[in-house]
């Protein structure tokens, strides 16, 4: 997986093949960029990655401008190797945690500008993410979230859902 804009652009994650993640892909994640910089500015936001698996988006984010980036995920060797990857890259910026999602959600008393969540595409309580990130009172006024799914979701209903996206088997629904 490689880095695909900003001042790590080309630096690459090679992540070991025993951990549980499905990275976004390339396209996906080029897409999702190309979306956010006509919305907002990322250079000096605080961000939030839930679910982060291998980091790609955390890194994205922060090659991009981002202050600070919290990534959250449950799985040790996940959260090790974005410890070990943010070391290597010499940035300062991410501050992995390891913790439940919802247990996070529920605990900080933090602000973000933007949040992103990539949870597993299976994940059984996948519709309430968006109510638990809403609840949490962790956004910004102004603030963007944007989840990740499958197709079998659809948050066009929610009453803060502003916009959805496909590419490939990825979709991502966004929320003000």
């Amino acid at each position: 997986m490689r880095i695909i804009g900003g001042t790590l652009k080309g630096k690459k994650l090679i992540a070991p093949s025993n951990l549980p993640a499905r990275p976004t892909t390339d396209f996906a994640r080029e897409a999702l960029f190309n979306i956010l910089k006509h919305k907002i500015n990322l250079s000096g936001m605080h961000a939030l990655d839930l679910f982060g698996g291998l980091g790609g988006i955390s890194f994205e984010l922060v090659s991009r401008g981002v202050k600070t980036l919290i990534y959250v995920d449950i799985h040790p060797g996940c959260v090790a190797f974005v410890k070990q990857s943010a070391k290597h890259f010499n940035t300062e910026n991410i501050i992995p945690v390891k913790a439940n999602v919802w247990n996070y959600l529920k605990k900080t008393k933090q602000k973000f500008d933007f949040i992103f969540a990539d949870p597993p595409y299976d994940l059984a309580q996948i519709e309430q993410l968006p109510n638990a990130v809403f609840e949490a009172d962790c956004l910004s006024e102004g603030a963007i979230f944007v989840l990740e799914h499958g197709e079998r979701v659809d948050f066009s209903l929610h009453p803060r859902f502003t916009e959805h996206r496909k590419y490939g088997a990825v979709h991502f629904s966004f929320f003000q």
